[in-house]
């Protein structure tokens, strides 16, 4: 079953149908197995895409540059430092004129409003690969790694975001959760729940999609019976350590640690994370959080053990980046 979605922008999956999106998946394992198999064919020779970085990043920027060098396209890698947007040129203005030289653009930023200043510009597609409020080509990754790893269709998983419920992460599966029908939870302290305009969008699509959304401050009423527990850090890039404190106490009873996974009673519960975790006190900000919460020298969010136990399915979510950008890249360009 095909569908057009040529020359379609994606920002947040708030307007892609619950169809849309399992064409992408759809599309996303056909051209993982055609890569697998060594038969995949090039559909973008002669496009060229701009990669918009304001915000750092390894796994998006890995995903998208791969993704277009298997189909043929050309990147131009865009960071703050080289070039004027922001800086000498309003982002409308780098809209019409990247517009002009490429075939579509990927943004990731903080603003949703400016990728979809981006979309509104520039007269071709544009990717949301992060801003502040959405994440949605990690969704596509993570209900592909889902299905993939149950055989199951989306509306027959449960999945339970446990942390910080006011994040991207958090915001876009509470989403792609409602739109596919699935069991989402949201576990989080009260502080750190989505917001109610947030829900309420959600909950108006789970009526169509028969989807069942929770929202509760009970670590273990959200893990339940769960088929997935996941998690992402607490505290954004860059924010100072000294910010820390209140976010730790509220968060830490949401750790994803042996104790939560046998909550979900549940023996074949596994954990997806979109990284990077801190799940250990080897990086730089994991030792600076280590040495000023000692409790938490085994990993903040999720801990080390768990992480490196074969229940984690991140790296499976990494690699699924790439072929569900690819399919995205596909369906909208070729």
């Amino acid at each position: 079953m095909a569908f057009n979605l040529r020359g379609r922008s994606l920002l947040s999956l708030v307007h892609h149908t619950d169809r849309e999106i399992h064409y992408l998946l759809d599309l996303s394992r056909d051209l993982k197995r055609e890569k697998y198999a060594g038969t995949e064919q090039q559909q973008l020779q002669g496009k060229s895409i701009a990669l918009i970085f304001e915000k750092t990043s390894t796994r998006t920027r890995c995903a998208f540059e791969v993704a277009a060098f298997d189909q043929g396209a050309h990147v131009t890698y865009i960071d703050p430092s080289s070039s004027q947007v922001g800086h000498k040129e309003s982002m409308k203005d780098t809209a019409r004129v990247l517009g002009r030289m490429y075939d579509a653009i990927e943004y990731r930023g903080k603003s949703q409003a400016v990728v979809q200043e981006l979309a509104d510009h520039a007269g071709v597609p544009v990717f949301n690969g992060l801003t502040d409020e959405f994440h949605p080509t990690q969704m596509l990754a993570d209900v592909l790694t889902m299905t993939e790893d149950l055989h199951k269709a989306p509306h027959e998983i449960s999945f339970a975001f446990v942390g910080d419920g006011r994040n991207n992460v958090a915001n876009s599966l509470l989403l792609v959760g409602a739109k596919l029908g699935m069991d989402v939870r949201i576990g989080a302290p009260r502080m750190l729940w989505p917001t109610q305009e947030h829900v309420d969008l959600c909950r108006g699509f789970a009526v169509d999609s028969g989807a069942r959304i929770t929202v509760t401050d009970d670590p273990k009423e959200a893990v339940a019976g769960v088929d997935y527990v996941y998690t992402d850090v607490w505290v954004s890039m860059g924010e100072p350590i000294e910010s820390w404190g209140e976010r730790v106490a509220a968060c830490l009873p949401f750790q994803v640690n042996a104790g939560l996974l046998a909550a979900s009673g549940n023996p074949r519960v596994k954990v997806l994370h979109c990284l990077p975790a801190f799940h250990n006190s080897e990086t730089t900000v994991g030792a600076q959080v280590a040495e000023r919460f000692p409790e938490l020298v085994d990993g903040i969010e999720v801990t080390e053990d768990v992480f490196e136990s074969t229940a984690n399915l991140a790296f499976e979510q990494a690699e699924n980046r790439m072929h569900t950008i690819k399919a995205l890249l596909v369906a909208s360009l070729a």
